[in-house]
C-alpha cells in the first residue's frame, strides 16, 4: 500500500510539475519572441538570405536492353511505392490529315480496350484491388504509358503494364465508345471562350492544316477504323523506339531482372525510321481577327507570332525577359493591371518547344469596352522592352525569380527522372537545365534588350479577339482597317465530306 501511495504521489507530482513547466516555458517563449520580434523587425528589402544550396541529381542507372529498350532506374525508398513511365517516339503530328484524332484514339484504346490476356474489366478489377494504375496516352509529340504500384504488388502491376504495351486488344466495342465520347467533346468545344481563343490562335500562327493546330472533326473521326488504330500502333510501338524510366522503392537487381523478364523478349524493329518532325512556318504575319460571341461580357485576347525552341542559345536571356514582363512586379502587371486597371491577369511570354518552334504569346481577359485599349497597352509594352533598357532592379528581380524557382524542378526523384527522359527523347544533353541555370546567372541588361529586339516582332503580331462585337467600343477597326471574322461553326460529317 505504501508503495502504491508513493507511486500515486509521484505521478501527481510529475503531472503538476509538467503543468508548471509548460506555463513557464510558454511565458518565456512568448516574452522572448515578442521582444525579439519588436527589436529585430526589418523591412523585407533589408532581409539577407543565404545562397541556395547547390542542387545535385539523385543517383540513377541507365542501361540498354539487347532489344534496344533504354531504361532509367532511380531508387527512392521514402515510401513503399514504385512508378514508371515509357516514352514512345510517336505523336499526333504524325497522323494523316484526313484522320485527325487517330493518335489520341489509339493512345486511349491501348488501355481501355484491355489486352489479349485480360479484358478491360478484368484489368480494371486487378488494378483496383491493389490501388494501382496503368495509363496510356498519345499527345502531340510523344506516346506514353505509365504505372503506379505498391512495392509489394510490383511484379503483378508491372506485368500488366508490359501486357498493355505489347499486347493491346484494341476491341471494337471500346473504340466505338471512345469515338462517341470524342463526338461529345467536339459538340462542346465552343462552350469555353478561352479554349476557342487558344484553338483558333494556333491556326493563325501555324496554319489550320498544320499538325500543331488542326482539330478533330466529326468527319475525320468517322474515318478512323480499328485497322487504322492497329496500323498506327504497329508503326511505332517497339522497344528500340522507347525510353522506360522507373523510380521508387525497389531492389535494382530484382528490378532489372523483372524488366528483362517482361520486356526483354519484345522483338525490336530494325527498320524503324527516325521521326521526321513536320516543318513549321508562319501562317500569318500580322492582322486582326475576331470571333463573335454575343453572350460574352468580356473579351478574350491573344496576340503574338511564331517563336523558337529550347536549343536556342538565347533562350536563357529570353527567359529573363519573360521575368521582366510577367508576375507581381513585372511590367505588364504594373502597367496594364495596376496602373491602367485593364485586366485582373495579363501575360506575355516567349514559349519555346523542344523540337519545333513555339510562340511568343501575350494576352488576357478584359471588359468589352476596354478591348482596344488592352491590345494597345500590350503592344506598347512589347515595344518598350525593345526600346527602353531594363533597370538593374528589374534584371535582378527577373533573374532571382527564375533562379529561386529552379529548386522546384527537383522536388522529388520522379520529377527529376522525367526530365532526364525528356532530354534524351528530344536529343538534349542531360545537364541542359544546369547549363540554362548558369546562362541565366550570367544574363545582363544588355542581353535582355538585345533578345527583345532580335526576337520580338511588333510588325508581325497577330491579334485575336473572342468577344461580343456590339459591346466592343471603340470598335476593333481602331487597331486595323481590316478585321477578319472567324467562323467557329462546327461542321457536321456530311458537310465536311462534301467539302
Amino acid at each position: 500500500m505504501i508503495k502504491g501511495k508513493k507511486l500515486k504521489f509521484s505521478l501527481k507530482f510529475l503531472q503538476g510539475w509538467r503543468f508548471v513547466s509548460a506555463l513557464v516555458i510558454a511565458f518565456l517563449l512568448t516574452f522572448n519572441f515578442s521582444w525579439v520580434a519588436t527589436a529585430a523587425a526589418k523591412h523585407y528589402t533589408d532581409l539577407q538570405f543565404a545562397p541556395l544550396p547547390e542542387i545535385k541529381l539523385p543517383q540513377y542507372e541507365r542501361l540498354v536492353l539487347d532489344n534496344g529498350l533504354v531504361v532509367y532506374l532511380m531508387e527512392d525508398h521514402e515510401l513503399p511505392l514504385v512508378s514508371g513511365t515509357a516514352l514512345i517516339k510517336t505523336g499526333s503530328r504524325l497522323e494523316a490529315g484526313d484522320k485527325i484524332g487517330l493518335a489520341e484514339v489509339a493512345g486511349s484504346l491501348m488501355r481501355t480496350g484491355g489486352t489479349v490476356n485480360h479484358s478491360a474489366d478484368k484489368l480494371n478489377e486487378i488494378l483496383e484491388q491493389r490501388a494501382a494504375s496503368v495509363e496510356t496516352d498519345i499527345n502531340e509529340t510523344a506516346g506514353s504509358a505509365s504505372f503506379d504500384s505498391l512495392t509489394e504488388d510490383l511484379e503483378t502491376v508491372f506485368g500488366l503494364f508490359a501486357e498493355v504495351l505489347q499486347e493491346p486488344a484494341f476491341t471494337q466495342e471500346k473504340l466505338d465508345l471512345i469515338k462517341t465520347q470524342a463526338r461529345g467533346g467536339i459538340a462542346r468545344r465552343n462552350d469555353n471562350p478561352s479554349e476557342i481563343a487558344s484553338r483558333e490562335f494556333k491556326k493563325l500562327i501555324y496554319g489550320q492544316d498544320s499538325p500543331y493546330a488542326r482539330t478533330v472533326e466529326y468527319a475525320t473521326l468517322d474515318k478512323i477504323s480499328r485497322e487504322d488504330v492497329v496500323n498506327f500502333y504497329q508503326q511505332y510501338y517497339y522497344p528500340n523506339n522507347m525510353i522506360l524510366g522507373i523510380v521508387g522503392d525497389f531492389n535494382p537487381k530484382i528490378m532489372r531482372s523483372l524488366i528483362e523478364k517482361k520486356l526483354g523478349n519484345w522483338k525490336p524493329n530494325p527498320n524503324i525510321s527516325k521521326i521526321q518532325v513536320p516543318e513549321v512556318s508562319s501562317a500569318k504575319l500580322g492582322g486582326v481577327f475576331f470571333v463573335d460571341q454575343p453572350q460574352l461580357t468580356q473579351s478574350n485576347i491573344l496576340i503574338g507570332h511564331l517563336g523558337g525552341d529550347f536549343k536556342n542559345p538565347d533562350y536563357p536571356a529570353l527567359s529573363v525577359m519573360n521575368g521582366v514582363l510577367n508576375g507581381f512586379g513585372g511590367r505588364l502587371f504594373n502597367e496594364v493591371r495596376s496602373r491602367q486597371g485593364l485586366a485582373y491577369s495579363v501575360y506575355g511570354v516567349w514559349s519555346p518547344r523542344f523540337d519545333y518552334p513555339g510562340m511568343f504569346i501575350a494576352g488576357g481577359q478584359t471588359r468589352s469596352d476596354a478591348t482596344v485599349q488592352f491590345v494597345q497597352a500590350l503592344e506598347a509594352e512589347i515595344k518598350r522592352i525593345q526600346n527602353q533598357p531594363i533597370t538593374t532592379k528589374e534584371l535582378n528581380y527577373a533573374k532571382e525569380s527564375t533562379l529561386n524557382s529552379f529548386v522546384f524542378n527537383f522536388q522529388d526523384p520522379s520529377q527529376t527522372l522525367s526530365r532526364l527522359m525528356r532530354y534524351e527523347y528530344y536529343g538534349y544533353p542531360a545537364d541542359f537545365l544546369f547549363r540554362y541555370q548558369k546562362a541565366v546567372t550570367a544574363t545582363t541588361t544588355a542581353d535582355v534588350q538585345n533578345v527583345a529586339k532580335k526576337y520580338l516582332k511588333p510588325e508581325n503580331l497577330v491579334t485575336l479577339v473572342v468577344g461580343n462585337q456590339t459591346a466592343i467600343q471603340p470598335p476593333l477597326t481602331q487597331l486595323a482597317s481590316q478585321v477578319t471574322p472567324i467562323d467557329v461553326t462546327i461542321p457536321d460529317s456530311q458537310t465536311q465530306a462534301q467539302n
